[in-house]
C-alpha cells in the first residue's frame, strides 16, 4: 500500500508554480475550472493509486494549507 508523500518532492517549486499561474493567464472563472479539472484527473491518472488519491482527497479537504 503506497502513501501519500507529503513532505517537498519538488526542487524547483516557484519555477512550476509560476508555469500553473502562467496556465491559468486570460482564461475566465469557467475556463480556469476546467483546467483545474483536467490538470487533475491527469495527475490522478499518473499517481494510478486510488489509495493515495483518496489520502490526497481527504487531506486537501480537511486540513489547514500545507507550508511548502
Amino acid at each position: 500500500m503506497a502513501k501519500l508523500n507529503r513532505s517537498r518532492n519538488i526542487t524547483d517549486a516557484d519555477d512550476i508554480y509560476a508555469s500553473l499561474i502562467a496556465a491559468h493567464e486570460g482564461l475566465s472563472d469557467k475556463e480556469s475550472a476546467a483546467l483545474n479539472a483536467r490538470l487533475i484527473l491527469t495527475l490522478f491518472n499518473h499517481i494510478g493509486d486510488a489509495e493515495v488519491i483518496e489520502e490526497a482527497l481527504g487531506i486537501a479537504r480537511l486540513s489547514p494549507p500545507v507550508e511548502w
